[in-house]
């Protein structure tokens, strides 16, 4: 290759720079236009037109009220009574003691087991995000509410201790530097009732609580506390469940090592009641190498072991070991529990669990499930095997499960289909068919189907429609024919008032068969006689304030709104199908700080939050056992973007 002369190549360097400087032999240099990004900033968007029927009070520090009056007639089992009452709220929040929530109702009931009628009802108020010293920051409580427990106590793997319903008084107290906890509690045992409007009645015991937790140091964890309560929690053919008279006084210590891809927790419980005193001892570890997280852990729990008002896990020694992968494409999961009876008394054998989903396409994904139990007596097992569907028609789940069980000599199947449709902006709707049969010896076969819909539709701009329809029809011993109604029609009256219309219609919850972990917690579905009634209520909002103007925000922010459910996921997909049931009176908090109670329906709003990132946090108070909450279930992060709504819907989970 010939080299070229110099002078060659210092002319193409000017020709090339000043085709790249847009000036040639002369020629107007051409400046073309710089892009300009014209995306508007949330923050910037010029206000919407002023509501003529909303007169807004932007002076003072932001506060809300709501005052709702309700009548309701109910037909329970063989009862007939009337409510009559108030649910109320608000919250107020101040620049030197943190923000106040309340929540509460009143009511009178008429004519309940011949009962002469008397007010009833619950109430509620909350101080979360006062700051003490430099330190410190606290949350009090006082009226109905529950136990408390500390963070290292609620990271279990296995085992799960649960709060008891009271009224009273608690506080906690948490050092941000330093890790410290502190939390005390104390008032009237108790069991919440009623129906649209929910209710706490108090028992004859008394409840006492008191934690602490600490840093050993950068890597070990302590806490400590104590629980004493005066009755059990026991099922009731009318009432669904409760308390029966007898004393438990419990503790618990617990250490835990955290590294950075190990942690170990080490637990000592002991408890002392009418049925006898006992002690019980876990280990639960967890090890997180790459894309597999391994859980480990031994125990002895001792008989008659206790924990508050409600039965836990006792009479059962042994250990387990479990193990998850997760990709881009597979799920999976899988492990085996070696369980013996401490007294003989009780169920001694092994348990071994597999779990496995493979996303075949982006808008496809299989999966199944395996469960068997196996001991001297029985041999039982259950399977699940489903398919998942995105496409025109919205999502699809398509699912078979199956249980045998010798030890109770039946064998169940039900075929599902789920269809989570797509709606317009403002409608959803959710809908479900369910075939199944229960095979029980010496009794026969009973064939069932099931039809549900669930959502919501807006009928114009002042009116809405929400709830849920479940429709059975049956053959066989067994069978059952009915409708079961959650209907609730809201028409927005002006700004602040509102007008809503329900219909409530329920044969009683019914347990799942498919459920043979023998470690899970002992199900607290009682069973419920079937209830009709009608509510008619009227309510009034209103807010104001605008130092820090919406829940999360600066002055003048721009705001949307956050609405959601707490449900019972019974599939275990994520996602809240026609026929999974609400998780109701369910506490959820916004940022730490602003609290409201699910409804009927599971739901919950926050109106008027900034926009920008935000932290929904469920509390698992009233949470129905063996239903929890997953490690990563009770938080979620959501996105407010500027007058829209942003809906989160979080299922509870529970063991197989």
């Amino acid at each position: 290759m010939r080299a070229q002369p110099a002078g060659t190549l210092a002319r193409s360097a000017l020709i090339v720079s000043a085709l790249l400087s847009g000036s040639v032999h002369g020629q107007d240099e051409i400046h073309p236009e710089i892009f300009q990004d014209r995306v508007i900033s949330p923050d910037q968007l010029a206000p919407l037109p002023e509501d003529k029927e909303e007169d807004f009070n932007s002076d003072g520090v932001p506060r809300s009220i709501r005052i709702e009056a309700v009548l309701s007639a109910v037909e329970r089992a063989d009862e007939d009574y009337a409510e009559f009452g108030l649910n109320f709220g608000g919250h107020r929040e101040t620049e030197r003691w943190g923000s106040f929530s309340l929540d509460g109702t009143v009511f009178r009931r008429d004519g309940l087991q011949g009962e002469p009628a008397d007010w009833i009802g619950t109430v509620t108020l909350w101080q979360r995000g006062l700051y003490v010293g430099s330190h410190w920051q606290v949350e009090n409580g006082l009226g109905v509410l529950n136990t408390p427990t500390l963070p290292v106590q609620r990271e279990q793997f296995r085992f799960f201790l649960p709060s008891v319903p009271f009224v009273g008084g608690s506080t906690h107290w948490h050092d941000r530097e330093g890790g410290m906890h502190l939390q005390a509690a104390m008032g009237r045992a108790g069991l919440f009732s009623g129906s649209r409007i929910v209710a706490f009645d108090s028992a004859d015991g008394n409840v006492a609580s008191f934690g602490s937790q600490w840093r050993w140091s950068d890597r070990w964890t302590g806490a400590v506390s104590a629980l004493a309560t005066d009755g059990l929690i026991v099922p009731d053919p009318l009432n669904g469940s409760q308390f029966q008279d007898g004393r438990t006084e419990a503790f618990l210590a617990s250490t835990a090592w955290s590294g950075d891809r190990h942690r170990v927790q080490f637990n000592l419980q002991g408890s002392s009641a009418e049925r006898g005193d006992a002690t019980g001892a876990w280990l639960d570890g967890v090890s997180r190498l790459g894309r597999f997280t391994w859980n480990y852990g031994l125990f002895h729990l001792g008989e008659d072991l206790a924990w508050g008002a409600l039965p836990i896990n006792s009479n059962a020694a042994g250990g387990y070991l479990r193990v998850r992968y997760e990709s881009a494409r597979w799920n999976w999961n899988g492990g085996v529990d070696k369980i013996d009876s401490v007294s003989g008394s009780g169920f001694s054998g092994n348990y071994a669990t597999v779990y496995g989903r493979y996303q075949v396409r982006h808008n496809l994904g299989i999966g199944g499930n395996i469960n068997v139990r196996d001991s001297a007596i029985a041999t039982d097992f259950s399977t699940r095997w489903f398919v998942d569907r995105a496409g025109p028609w919205g999502r699809s789940r398509l699912q078979l499960d199956q249980a045998r069980t010798d030890s109770g000599r039946r064998e169940d199947l039900q075929l599902t289909l789920d269809q989570d449709l797509p709606m317009k902006q403002g409608s959803r709707l959710a809908i479900s068919t369910t075939l199944g049969s229960v095979d029980v010896d010496g009794e026969g076969r009973t064939e069932t189907i099931t039809m549900a819909a669930l959502g919501g539709i807006d009928i114009g701009d002042r009116t809405r429609l929400d709830g849920n329809v479940r429709w059975t029809r049956g053959s066989g011993p067994a069978a059952y024919r009915g409708a079961d109604i959650n209907l609730s029609l809201n028409w927005r009256l002006a700004s602040r008032w509102s007008l809503q219309a329900s219909v409530y219609r329920s044969a009683g919850e019914q347990r799942s068969p498919f459920q043979i972990d023998p470690l899970a917690p002992p199900d607290q579905f009682f069973p419920l006689p079937s209830e009709s009634s009608v509510f008619l209520s009227i309510r009034y909002e209103k807010q104001a304030g605008t130092p820090v103007a919406v829940l999360g925000g600066g002055p003048g922010s721009a705001i949307g709104t956050v609405t959601g459910s707490v449900f019972l996921d019974e599939n275990d997909d994520g996602l809240r199908s026609a026929s999974e049931l609400p998780a109701t009176n369910v506490t959820v908090i916004l940022d730490g700080r602003y609290a409201v109670r699910t409804d009927s329906q599971g739901e919950f709003e926050f109106p008027r939050v900034a926009i920008g990132a935000h932290t929904i946090e469920v509390v698992p108070d009233n949470l129905p056992l063996p239903w929890f909450l997953a490690e990563d279930g009770d938080s979620r992060a959501v996105e407010v973007r500027v007058r829209d709504t942003t809906r989160v819907d979080i299922g509870a989970r529970r063991q197989r």
